[in-house]
């Protein structure tokens, strides 16, 4: 393997707790929560599609044209995220507006404990990294306040390059971007769609769920490209 690709939510950083966002979310907007009440409105949320929980069972109408679209633009992927916390009766004003933008932010993320040894050993090594992420936000600014950003060679965010995954074009056009054959690079991901590189040559490596902030077995990756 001469590259790796990674994708971003679930593979190198986790979002926050919901429960923990709420808090931090509902404070910004004046309000203290108790933990109780907090953990319902995290149940509920959690239950009507937010990032980190199961896809929701039931889009509504008027939203099903954002939500289609999410990871193609930012405007939409506000719209569809804000549009499905406000479908939860949260009590506290501005709370779904103010969840989104926690989730924007480095505060509503967490790098797996592994995320930065492992980046900084392929760097060491020679061996290129992009991030290649179907999302609706620039993830960037994180990566640089965990010091990280100097570690990936090349971005690929679904919104920016107008492709997602499993869409075989953006993993070719990872690797384009890294100069390697995609018969040399390793995805590294989490769901079904990650595993879509192999449909431009790419080996696939996915992940099994992990905590914030714990061990997501990234060590297999250099295991896999031969780096120690």
């Amino acid at each position: 393997m001469e590259a790796v690709l990674f994708d971003f939510h679930g593979t190198l950083a986790q979002i926050e707790d919901p429960v923990d966002g709420i808090l931090a979310a509902s404070t910004a907007c004046g309000v203290t929560l108790d933990p109780v009440r907090a953990t319902g409105l995290a149940d509920r949320l959690v239950a009507a599609g937010w990032v980190g929980g199961p896809l929701p069972a039931r889009v509504p109408p008027h939203l099903a044209e954002v939500w289609a679209t999410r990871d193609l633009s930012a405007a939409a992927h506000r719209a569809a995220y804000t549009g499905l916390a406000a479908t939860v009766t949260l009590d506290v004003d501005g709370l779904a507006e103010a969840l989104y933008h926690r989730m924007t932010q480095v505060e509503g993320w967490q790098p797996f404990a592994d995320t930065a040894p492992t980046l900084r050993a392929l760097r060491d090594a020679g061996v290129p990294v992009a991030v290649v992420s179907n999302i609706g936000f620039d993830i960037r600014p994180m990566f640089k306040a965990w010091g990280l950003a100097d570690l990936v060679g090349a971005w690929l965010l679904s919104y920016e390059v107008g492709m997602c995954k499993p869409d075989p074009e953006i993993f070719r056009a990872a690797c384009t971007a890294l100069g390697v054959d995609p018969r040399h690079a390793l995805m590294v991901g989490d769901t079904p769609a990650d595993a879509g590189a192999v449909a431009v040559g790419c080996t696939a490596l996915v992940l099994p769920a992990a905590p914030p902030g714990g061990m997501n077995g990234l060590g297999t990756v250099l295991d896999l490209v031969g780096v120690s």
